[in-house]
């Protein structure tokens, strides 16, 4: 029983392994130019190239790079990694993901700038043309004490008063009162 169960076991491995490298010679590829060059020396058809092309792709993050070794491409950050392999170890996951990190932070940096700059210059624009307007209507000032209280004062002290008692101030007020009105009958009687 021993014996046939590990004949059996032994051609169902034998028949795996032999499905498995039979119809896709690109699983026994290194990296991923190689699988490219199996799946190129197979011929087939179009949609199975493209399958097979997607295949290696997805196998393989790495490309070779001329002077040897590989390169890995983060399209995110628009920029290449040196790698050990065809595809990166844990270790170059994490170095590349600290690396894509300061990309994101940078960006936000370089977004709060160009939006503090786009208001300065707003407020620029904004002071320019309020400097470009015209100042306006002069400003009336008008006073407070109404002119017609104090052109009454004035009048009052150029009417004659009566005089009560006989200072020196009554005295020329009438007697200027007396000279005025002569000079002033004398004009109108003169044709």
């Amino acid at each position: 029983m021993r014996l046939l169960a590990s004949v059996v076991g032994a051609l169902l491995a034998l028949v795996v392994v032999w499905l498995g490298f039979r119809g896709s010679p690109p699983q026994v590829a290194r990296d991923f130019e190689e699988c490219v060059e199996l799946v190129q020396a197979n011929p087939s058809s179009n949609d199975e190239l493209g399958a097979l092309m997607t295949g290696c792709n997805a196998r393989f993050a790495g490309r070779r790079k001329a002077d040897g070794g590989y390169a890995y491409y983060d399209f995110m950050q628009d920029r290449s990694f040196d790698i050990a392999g065809p595809n990166p170890t844990v270790e170059e996951r994490k170095q590349i993901d600290r690396a894509y990190l300061g990309y994101l932070d940078a960006q936000r940096r370089e977004a709060v700038s160009a939006e503090l700059a786009t208001r300065q210059n707003e407020l620029l624009r904004a002071d320019m043309e309020r400097a470009r307007q015209p100042a306006g209507p002069p400003m009336v000032l008008t006073p407070t004490n109404s002119p017609s209280a104090a052109a009454k004062r004035l009048v009052d002290r150029s009417k004659t008063t009566r005089c009560l008692d006989d200072s020196l101030s009554c005295g020329w007020t009438k007697l200027s009162t007396v000279v005025k009105n002569a000079f002033a009958s004398s004009a109108k009687t003169k044709p």
